[in-house]
Order: structure tokens, then sequence, then C-alpha cells
């Protein structure tokens, strides 16, 4: 029962990582609102650009090792992965964003990654 429950948490989180990827890439000015640090209206293009590749490139990741890998495997790379989103908590709280946005969303998403390490490791 464990196996179905941490595969299939690495594989939504996987998917949602890539969701954000593309809708940084597609409409980035939304996006940025929704990460909690808006960006310029007219500027940070580079920033938008850097968000949504790396957000898709690792959901993209996420979802070839589910495919091809070991539950090791998959649990290491949400465990290295975690720091993503405690690194956004950061970054939102360093530049103006809300606690709310934080801790509710960047640190909330560290912590059901770290879970879904934890559940891969025990499989």
């Amino acid at each position: 029962m464990l196996s179905p429950l941490a595969y299939g948490l690495a594989v939504v989180l996987s998917l949602f990582v890539v969701f954000i990827g593309a809708r940084f890439l597609l409409a980035p000015q939304a996006s940025a609102a929704g990460y909690g640090v808006p960006a310029a209206p007219n500027g940070d293009p580079a920033y938008l650009t850097i968000k949504g590749l790396r957000d898709l490139s690792y959901g993209l990741l996420g979802l070839a090792l589910i495919a091809f890998t070991t539950a090791d495997a998959v649990a290491w790379f949400m465990l290295i992965v975690a720091l993503n989103p405690l690194g956004d908590t950061l970054v939102v709280l360093k530049h103006g964003g809300t606690k709310a946005t934080a801790f509710g969303i960047h640190f909330a998403t560290a912590v059901v990654v770290l879970l879904d390490a934890a559940l891969l490791f025990a499989l």
C-alpha cells in the first residue's frame, strides 16, 4: 500500500512542477504574482524564463526517474529537490512577499516533498 502512495505522490508533485514551469514560460507575469514576488511590468524576463525552465526541467527529470529508476533514486531526487521550495520560501520573504505565500505555498510544498522522500526511502 505504501508503494502506490509514495509513487503516486511523486508523480503528482512532478507533474505539478512541470505545470508551474510551463506556466512561467507561457504566462510569466501571472505566474510571478502567484509565486509571491511579482515581476516588474516591463522587465524581469530572465527571472521569469529561468524559473520556468528550472521548474520544467526538474519536473521532467522527476518523471524520468520515476519511470526508469528505483525508489531510492527517486527518494534522493525528492530530498535534494526540496531545496528549491525551501529556497523559494526565503526568496519570497526577502523580497517583500507575504508570510502566507512563503509558508503556505513554498514551505508547505517543501514539507510534502520531504514527506514523499521519506515514503520512498521506506519502500
